[in-house]
């Protein structure tokens, strides 16, 4: 089945629970990969997909679809879950992740033929770079449609990222959306102890970004967010700090950053499903 433009926030958070269980499925079947930060983007990804941004799963090459790049390439797992779920492809599909010849690869790559992949990323810091790119050319054809950066909090460590967001507001893109997963960890632990990146929204004004900060594990924060963005972007690009919790809907790993790259074995993902099949 696939959803589009959903507006129940209740009907959201059980897609979201939905993505969660697919993402502890995959990465179980895997052996590897990246759970904390994946479950922590499922709602952002549910209101992306269901609701705000504009696609085709069944033409996934639309000329005029909005373009959503994964800077935080190795959250793949919350991405390839929700695009199966929006029909992009079967959702049998998600066990092949990370397997030799699969389309599921540990970052997502555009040339192994996946529908739904813009780019090809995982080397932090640069996504927002291609972003501004397509930004650009959109309006520079005259085209409406929008660009999602998906970013990680601690990926705002690389200067690339300034440098690219100062082009943004240069050239005016308000056709950019940029979500930080501002969860506060990386890899090595809390942000604020390997490279503090406060005042985040100070950083951002002063580079001439529009600034919407919110809750990103409430679908209902997060609509008002990007209707928020949609206000503000006059002649800017805007960003939007969502604030999250690794490994959200699994209490016993909620906000510890050893899971970040950590995956369950067999028992733990039929406790973790268990568990998320309990949230309403």
């Amino acid at each position: 089945m696939v959803y589009k433009k959903i507006t129940d926030t209740d009907l959201l958070s059980k897609m979201a629970r939905d993505i969660r269980i697919r993402v502890v499925e995959s990465l179980s079947a895997a052996g590897s990969g990246h759970l904390g930060g994946s479950l922590g983007l499922a709602d952002i990804f549910a209101v992306l997909y269901f609701n705000e941004i504009n696609h085709r799963p069944s033409e996934p090459e639309w000329p005029l679809r909005d373009r959503l790049i994964l800077s935080i390439g190795h959250v793949a797992p919350v991405l390839y879950a929700t695009l199966a779920k929006s029909g992009y492809f079967q959702e049998e599909e998600l066990l092949t992740l990370r397997k030799l010849g699969s389309r599921l690869q540990g970052h997502p790559a555009r040339d192994r033929g996946l529908p739904g992949i813009e780019v090809s990323s995982g080397s932090l810091g640069q996504g927002l770079s291609v972003s501004v790119g397509l930004a650009l050319s959109a309006k520079i054809d005259g085209q409406s449609w929008k660009v999602y950066s998906i970013h990680g909090d601690g990926e705002l460590q690389e200067g690339s990222i300034w440098e690219a967001a100062m082009s943004a507001a240069h050239h005016k893109l308000n056709n950019i959306r940029m979500i930080v997963d501002r969860n506060g960890l990386q890899i090595d632990g809390s942000t604020d102890r390997v490279m503090n990146l406060e005042p985040l929204r100070g950083k951002f004004e002063s580079f001439g970004w529009q600034v919407v900060e919110c809750d990103g594990n409430i679908t209902e924060a997060l609509l008002r967010a990007f209707r928020e963005a949609d206000r503000v972007a006059v002649t800017s690009p805007v960003v939007i700090l969502a604030k999250t919790l690794m490994g959200k809907g699994i209490p016993e790993i909620e906000g510890n950053y050893k899971w970040h790259g950590a995956v369950p074995d067999a028992a733990q993902r039929d406790e973790f499903i268990r568990q998320l099949q309990g949230l309403s």
